[in-house]
């Protein structure tokens, strides 16, 4: 059994997934394009990994997001022979390895790769010079900004890793989303069918917690389609406190659009995160996501949270008002991504915060817990390996002997 990621620089979402998946298969060799070693749990380093040609280069742990246009070549070229079973944990390339001839390849989808479809104009549309430079994090995207000669070549390169992200999800035989709304692009961008099955939180390391420290939380990776800057402008307006925890390229720029009641946390550890979201008045979400592990994570601290009405999160929360609405908000919901809709957010939260009852945002965390993520996916996956295995004693073929229990 082979698990197949894209990188390895640190534990975002998409790691989290693995490490169950590692525990799950825990004689299952690792593939990556990149490592940073340490950079990921315990669990994950502790497997066997390899690497592609891509590790080699000179700084890569900064700049292996320049490599874009080489990572097609560089997970082809993976020896995948004598794997029987190819997990695939994919938001760029991982989904475009080439398994062995009767192997069965499952690939778990994060998302489609966005910096080439839906977010493209955020990483390299115009006016964006600059704004996607290197982070010593790597995370959240690929690219150095369309200034310079990027704004030529670009557009031609995005097309060519369009047709090699159509053409490769053919080597895929299941296709497992991490939400409807992922689903819906896996149909919109391959033509392809995806069932869905919700990521895990680590309710273990999260608590209730009562208190508030009189500031709002915005956290994650510091990258443009994750709308931070839409935080600060926001908060920057209604002169309310925000801390800005995580990191990425989009660091520099966040400083500068930063007021006076604006702190930028840079990189925090574990422990941060926990005392950040159970310090937090309410976690703050403008951006777009496929999915969404950090809101749950604020949930499970009993914290509510103010989140752009759109993608994954219409999947982990139940608004205070509107559509989804039924049974005790955990959300305030707003409908633009502008700056006006999120201070209206804000304001209706501010104005209604009794209607939020920690216990009850918990009790609704519980729901996407780790254990649960663990039973579904597990099952699902030998399922899907044992029709794989039928399918082919039908033809008078069969996987080797010792490959069929999974």
């Amino acid at each position: 059994m082979a698990l197949v990621h894209d990188w390895l620089t640190g534990m975002r979402g998409g790691e989290k997934v693995l490490e169950v998946l590692c525990e799950l298969y825990p004689r299952a060799d690792l593939f990556t394009l990149v490592h940073v070693k340490g950079s990921v749990s315990k669990v994950i380093e502790e497997r066997r990994i390899e690497t592609s040609f891509v590790q080699r280069f000179p700084r890569v742990a900064q700049y292996y997001r320049h490599c874009l246009p080489l990572f097609p070549t560089a997970v082809e070229r993976f020896n995948l022979n004598g794997y029987d079973l190819v997990i695939s944990n994919s938001h760029c390339v991982a989904k475009g390895i080439i398994p062995a001839p009767g192997a069965c390849h499952v690939s778990f989808v994060l998302t489609p790769m966005r910096y080439v479809w839906d977010a493209y104009e955020h990483y390299f549309g115009a006016g964006k010079a600059g704004r996607t430079r290197s982070a010593k994090d790597g995370s959240g995207g690929c690219g150095a900004g369309s200034g310079g000669l990027a704004a030529y070549v670009m557009p031609f390169v995005a097309n060519y890793l369009r047709m090699w992200d159509v053409a490769s999800t053919a080597r895929v035989d299941h296709l497992i989303g991490i939400s409807g709304h992922v689903a819906l692009r896996i149909r919109r961008y391959y033509g392809r069918h995806a069932e869905v099955i919700h990521p895990p939180v680590d309710l273990s390391r999260f608590g209730v917690s009562t208190k508030s420290d009189g500031y709002y939380l915005a956290l994650g990776a510091f990258a443009p389609y994750k709308r931070v800057d839409l935080a600060i402008e926001a908060f920057n307006r209604m002169g309310r406190r925000l801390i800005v925890a995580g990191g990425g390229q989009d660091e520099r720029r966040l400083r500068k659009l930063s007021g006076p009641t604006i702190r930028l946390v840079p990189q925090p550890d574990d422990r941060e995160v926990v005392d950040l979201l159970r310090g937090c008045e309410a976690l703050v979400f403008p951006g777009e996501e496929d999915y969404g592990i950090v809101p749950l994570e604020a949930m499970a601290c009993g914290k509510p949270v103010l989140a752009y009405a759109k993608g994954g999160i219409l999947e982990t929360t139940r608004p205070l008002d509107g559509p989804g609405s039924a049974g005790p908000p955990t959300a305030v919901h707003f409908q633009e991504q502008t700056v006006e809709s999120l201070v209206d957010a804000l304001a209706l939260f501010e104005t209604r915060r009794e209607a939020f009852d920690p216990l009850q945002i918990r009790r609704h965390a519980e729901s996407f817990s780790r254990d649960a993520f663990k039973i579904t996916l597990g099952r699902r996956l030998k399922e899907l390996y044992s029709q794989h295995v039928e399918a082919l004693r039908a033809h008078g073929q069969g996987p080797h002997p010792a490959a069929i229990q999974v």
